[in-house]
């Protein structure tokens, strides 16, 4: 336990560390860097600044942020595109996987977006904490099937036309904990870490299998907690609907494009064997998965039904400004990432489940807890002597492979607490995962009440999310 007081502080505020040159990283990073393998810890600073700067952006300086913000993201993300292009013997390589990694990223939650925005769901009843909280439920199970981008986008307009006159910051952040985060830890659908564990190795129904219990306990959890706070604030306003009533769908033929979407994400060589690769055979940044979410944007978009559009109040505005703000994120992390993988791989075999469950869940908070979670991973498996690049290595791994550490647990409840904790945590902050900030942008849009970055977290996550993951940790990761 002691190593673990040593160690977390260090991940839980490490950017802020490395800028200081605090950070135990800071010796190792310049040692390591000054051979060119790993950057050195100062070009972490472009991400620490980007994220204060999301932060601090629209409340202190709303008006230079709202119109810069494309701008900034774009230039701190090019200072460390030409230093790795420049001065990394490793730069070019790592640049391009990155960009594979945006496209994909941006082209899957771009066409869920325009896909869902055409379907309309009218819910014919008010919102009560009764029927808030079995919607909430009922998108959690739905994430898994159409992963939390697709359900937050399905859903949060409905939520905020039935909670119309009453609607409080407490609904929008609850949304984005159950919805878009902690409801797609059951399938490798639900969440792009655990479809990068799948391309891996781990079994598809392995995830369901071994994390429907902490899901079950965190999401019910949730669940009343905000039906106790929507009880408590009443009815504020008249909220529309009629107390009993039906579900009205516009825009049904969009439920198609949908599931065009949902079997493209698999259209992926790690998971059909021979399936070609365009990165491969023309060494181009994106592959036929993306290309065919791009079709299946534009014909949605052409096709779509003009009522479901006017009536979800549908434009570009909230994915325009999240892939401006994640192509910076995606650039400036480059360097806290490798920082952290080398890290992890040298000092994982001193690291127990509750290293790995706080460590990962900590980092997908303020970074892309997609490679957060190949990082440790990776960690995970170098410790029981394993390579992530097999997935016949990795897929033993899921299934149990004994310590090498008299008195330690198996590998599946290490797999466990990583895959809960990328997943989770996610719901930290707006960045932990692309859903929260679109979410929070479509509410804006409709004037509702949205705590800013920081009110987000000191208000709504950390005293609310962290008891429940203290809770999940003493319950399955406490060994």
């Amino acid at each position: 336990m002691n190593r673990i007081n040593k160690a977390l502080p260090v991940f839980l505020f490490f950017p802020f560390f490395a800028l200081a040159g605090s950070s135990p990283l800071f010796a190792a990073g310049e040692a390591v860097s000054s051979a060119g393998h790993l950057p050195p810890v100062w070009l972490v600073a472009p991400f620490v600044l980007l994220l204060l700067m999301i932060a601090t952006g629209p409340l202190l300086y709303h008006r230079f942020w709202e119109h810069n913000y494309r701008n900034v993201s774009i230039g701190l993300g090019g200072v460390v595109a030409l230093y790795y292009g420049f001065l990394m013997e490793h730069g070019v390589h790592v640049l391009r996987h990155t960009l594979e990694e945006y496209l994909a990223f941006i082209a899957l939650i771009a066409s869920l977006f325009v896909v869902s925005g055409g379907i309309l769901i009218k819910i014919e009843r008010r919102g009560t904490p009764f029927v808030n909280g079995m919607l909430l439920l009922f998108g959690a199970l739905l994430s898994n099937l159409i992963g939390t981008t697709g359900a937050s986008m399905l859903l949060i307009r409905p939520f905020m036309r039935i909670n119309e006159g009453r609607l409080q910051a407490f609904h929008i952040v609850f949304f984005i904990f159950i919805i878009s985060n902690i409801g797609g830890a059951l399938t490798p659908i639900g969440d792009p870490p655990l479809f990068l564990g799948f391309l891996k190795g781990v079994p598809f129904f392995w995830v369901i299998s071994k994390v429907w219990l902490p899901w079950a306990v965190t999401v019910a959890g949730l669940v009343i907690l905000f039906m106790l706070f929507d009880a408590k604030a009443g009815d504020a306003g008249h909220s529309a609907g009629e107390q009993h009533g039906g579900i009205v769908i516009a825009g049904k033929k969009n439920f198609i494009y949908l599931a065009m979407i949902i079997a493209a994400v698999f259209l992926d060589p790690a998971v059909i064997d021979g399936f070609p690769s365009l990165q491969k055979l023309f060494h181009l940044p994106f592959g036929i998965r993306e290309l065919i979410l791009l079709g299946v944007s534009v014909a949605a978009y052409k096709t779509a039904d003009h009522e479901a559009l006017k009536g979800n109040e549908f434009n570009f505005e909230p994915i325009r400004e999240v892939a401006f703000l994640f192509i910076g994120i995606f650039a400036t992390m480059i360097p806290a990432l490798e920082l952290i993988g080398a890290y992890a791989s040298v000092h994982a075999g001193d690291f127990s489940v509750t290293a790995f469950y706080w460590m990962t869940g900590a980092l997908s908070g303020i970074l892309d807890n997609a490679p957060t979670y190949l990082n440790f991973l990776a960690g995970a498996l170098g410790k029981f002597g394993l390579d992530i690049g097999s997935p016949a290595t990795v897929k033993m791994f899921a299934e149990g492979v004994a310590s090498p550490v008299q008195g330690d647990v198996s590998s599946e409840f290490y797999l466990m607490a990583i895959t809960v904790a990328s997943v989770f945590f996610g719901a930290m902050t707006y960045i932990g995962n692309a859903p929260n900030f679109m979410v929070k942008n479509i509410a804006a849009q409709a004037e509702v009440d949205v705590p800013d970055f920081l009110e987000y977290i000191y208000k709504y996550s950390v005293p609310v999310l962290v008891p429940f993951f203290a809770v999940i940790w003493l319950l399955f990761f406490n060994h």
